[in-house]
């Protein structure tokens, strides 16, 4: 727009224009546009106080000014633009950085959220610029901190799980609070105001930790000045408080996978165990009733020979006298009565061999046969003293110079224990008794400075009793440890051991009276039997062995 001259008729268009030039002196005046896409963004205005129009080439100068000045314009709007951009990447990225460092730590701190806890505030506070933050966790009706970083001292560990609090508040409301001024909130936020007053926070921001939209806790920021947080932030500190649950939540199944990995091996344990029971208690059940077979068949003629080997050693003894006054050389007499003792001794050995395989045979119609006695509660502290006892007098008259020291260690709430006792009893006289012969042997093999010893002890296990009988002999070496319950299976020397004991008392304690019995050994150290017993049982009075 070109005016020559402002006072002219051309002027009347352009009131203001006219007024202005009447008021500061100007004539002539030259506008051009800054166009930019079509759209007039602003002007450039040139002014004369004398009457001199601008010239075509003025004109045209000034509308190549516009141009530039549109061109300057946006350069700098873009310029300013692309800075805006590289901020909100930069911020972004740098969020993404403090979220990404923090899944890194719960990936590698699956067990413990302690370390989690802390980065997760430590990141709160640099990257949403808090003086401080603080993570809480509900516990009990009161909010505990779990975790805290920054400037601000924290002079309590807990406080009311409340809406006093800004962080009870975000928790009660499941949303995120946001607090521009707390000095200026007496009554809302009571709680705050007083930590206000003593740590001098001022802006204030809590968002909940919600999993499955329960309140399990909430993280603060706080900060000294009055400065509210960006809606940026605030979205940042909800995205910390869910991977905050994330983190509690992995503990949580963690833990618990854990607690049912281990009752899922207890479990396995015990099925093992019961296995193992089942399937020892079906072998000796079978090769029970087998040998009660042979047993049975072997006793009748065993019978003859023990008898018929008795009574020829009496007709020998017979022959011997009819012989004496007979008329003998000395040679024939020297030789009958050389024949005669030879017989003898013989006889003799075969009615000692005799009594042996007797005792064999016994112990396998033992193994096999019906219990005996009443089932009635006995004392069970007596019953081990006695069986003690009993074993350590009969060890003494067997072998004069038998020595042994005896501990006992008896639980006088052991009680009574519904049991059948010549059976226990029986059990125990053979372990103690076993306990005595691996003491002693290991006395004979060792130097001076060591004792034999032999403890008995009872423990009271509610609705079970303990007895554990223990000696210091040498041990059992695992591959005799899997067989020791077989029946017939000994490692003593011919003629002092059946090896029915143990596979017997397996079956008392097992079968008869529906408890257990455990081995516990170290080769060189000693060797402990663990009874456990129940104290009731839904058995008959009588009970079997089968």
């Amino acid at each position: 727009v070109h005016l020559r001259y402002l006072l002219s008729a051309e002027g009347d268009e352009f009131p203001g224009s006219r007024e202005l030039g009447r008021h500061h002196g100007h004539r002539t005046t030259l506008s051009v546009p800054l166009l930019r896409e079509g759209d007039s963004i602003g002007v450039i205005v040139l002014r004369r106080n004398e009457v001199h129009p601008f010239s075509e080439r003025q004109i045209k100068l000034l509308q190549t000014f516009a141009d530039q000045a549109v061109i300057a314009i946006g350069n700098v709007r873009m310029f300013e633009e692309v800075q805006a951009k590289t901020r909100d990447l930069s911020e972004a990225l740098t969020y993404q950085t403090g979220s990404a460092n923090i899944l890194s730590v719960i990936a590698s701190s699956p067990t413990d959220v302690e370390p989690v806890l802390k980065a997760i505030v430590e990141s709160a506070c640099e990257l949403c610029e808090a003086y401080d933050a603080v993570l809480v966790l509900k516990h009990d009706g009161e909010l505990w901190v779990g975790a805290h970083q920054g400037q601000l001292p924290l002079n309590r560990t807990k406080w009311p799980y409340d809406r006093g609090s800004v962080s009870g508040r975000s928790m009660a409301d499941r949303l995120p609070v946001h607090v521009h001024d707390v000095s200026l909130e007496n009554t809302e936020f009571p709680i705050a105001q007083e930590m206000s007053n003593r740590d001098g926070g001022r802006s204030v921001l809590g968002v909940p930790m919600l999993s499955e939209r329960e309140s399990i806790g909430a993280i603060v920021l706080r900060r000294t000045e009055v400065h509210p947080f960006t809606e940026k932030q605030i979205k940042l500190l909800q995205t910390f408080a869910d991977q905050a649950v994330i983190a509690i939540g992995n503990v949580r199944m963690f833990e618990q996978v854990q607690e049912r990995t281990k009752e899922l091996s207890r479990s396995l344990d015990d099925l093992r165990t019961a296995q193992d029971r089942l399937i020892q208690t079906e072998k000796l059940a079978s090769l029970g009733q087998l040998t009660a077979g042979i047993a049975h068949e072997i006793k009748n003629p065993l019978n003859f020979v023990n008898n018929f080997s008795a009574l020829s050693m009496e007709l020998v003894d017979e022959l011997h006298d009819v012989l004496k006054p007979t008329a003998l050389d000395n040679k024939t007499r020297e030789g009958t009565n050389e024949l005669t003792q030879m017989l003898k001794a013989n006889l003799e050995k075969v009615v000692q061999h005799g009594k042996r395989a007797d005792s064999i045979v016994k112990n396998m119609l033992l193994h096999s046969r019906e219990g005996s006695g009443e089932r009635r509660p006995v004392d069970v502290n007596s019953l081990v003293a006695e069986s003690l006892n009993l074993a350590y007098h009969g060890a003494r008259a067997e072998k004069q110079d038998f020595q042994i020291r005896l501990d006992q260690n008896f639980d006088p709430a052991a009680g009574e224990v519904d049991l059948f006792p010549q059976e226990i009893t029986r059990v125990l006289l053979n372990l103690i008794s076993n306990g005595f012969y691996a003491a002693t042997k290991r006395r004979t093999e060792m130097s001076n400075g060591y004792e034999p010893t032999l403890s008995a002890a009872t423990k009271n296990l509610g609705d079970r009793v303990e007895i554990r009988i223990r000696d210091n002999g040498a041990g059992i070496p695992a591959d005799v440890k899997e067989k020791m319950f077989n029946p017939f299976f000994t490692t003593k020397p011919p003629g002092e051991g059946t090896g029915l004991g143990l596979s017997l008392s397996h079956d008392i304690i097992v079968k008869q009276h529906a408890g257990s019995i455990e081995v516990d050994t170290q080769p060189g150290e000693f060797t402990e039997f663990r009874l456990i017993l129940p104290r009731t049982s839904s058995h008959s009075k009588v009970g079997t062995i089968t």
